[in-house]
């Protein structure tokens, strides 16, 4: 097993939910959105016996993920692919997340992902998603284009969508309601102090 501590702390509680939920004979598929990136959290999931699929729109962060589980004997399974236009059968996967990922777009994207997550998740099955909050210390910043969402610049320029605290309420109004957390972190960023705010759902279709 991989006894790496990832910093998707959030994620750990998901994974609690979704071994309860699963009997531990039964195979268990779990589709990543937003699964790129150079410290997969889906080998996490992986060690923990799912099966494991995920997409990512970066063909470089799909690479880089791709690397970290060849070099732990992980099949992670992550290839290119639009949250907003899944290539996967209704009801493919017992559990569908993601993380730090579906903020990185339009509102109205927002809404066709959160129904493409919908619709390839089993009935039963258990869903992740988060959001950047109003809380967080760069609401506000950059060009605004409407709606608490504004064009930043991380390494290139990215829309980042802000949300109120009930304001995704209706993405979900068709799941069953498990958790909700608002999380307003501080810590130091580059020197400063800064402040972070999101918010978690774990939802069951």
């Amino acid at each position: 097993m991989n006894l790496e501590i990832f910093n998707q702390i959030p994620l750990y509680r998901f994974l609690q939910y979704c071994e309860n939920a699963v009997p531990e004979s039964e195979t268990k598929t779990i589709l990543d959105c937003g699964a790129g990136g150079c410290r997969p959290p889906l080998s996490l999931f992986y060690a923990y016996g799912y099966k494991t699929i995920g997409i990512d729109l970066e063909s470089e962060q799909v690479e880089s993920a791709n690397a970290y589980g060849h070099q732990n004997q992980q099949s992670l399974n992550i290839i290119e692919g639009d949250m907003t236009d899944l290539k996967f059968e209704d009801a493919s996967f017992d559990f569908v997340y993601s993380y730090n990922s579906i903020f990185h777009m339009k509102k109205v994207q927002i809404k066709k992902a959160i129904q493409e997550m919908k619709r390839v998740l089993k009935p039963g099955g258990l869903m992740f998603v988060n959001f950047l909050s109003v809380d967080d210390f760069r609401c506000g910043e950059g060009p605004d284009l409407g709606d608490h969402q504004y064009e930043q610049m991380d390494d290139e320029p990215v829309i980042h969508a802000y949300f109120d605290y009930d304001e995704a309420e209706p993405y979900f109004e068709d799941m069953t309601f498990v958790l909700k957390e608002r999380r307003v972190i501080e810590r130091i960023y580059e020197g400063e102090r800064i402040q972070q705010g999101f918010i978690d759902y774990i939802l069951k279709k």
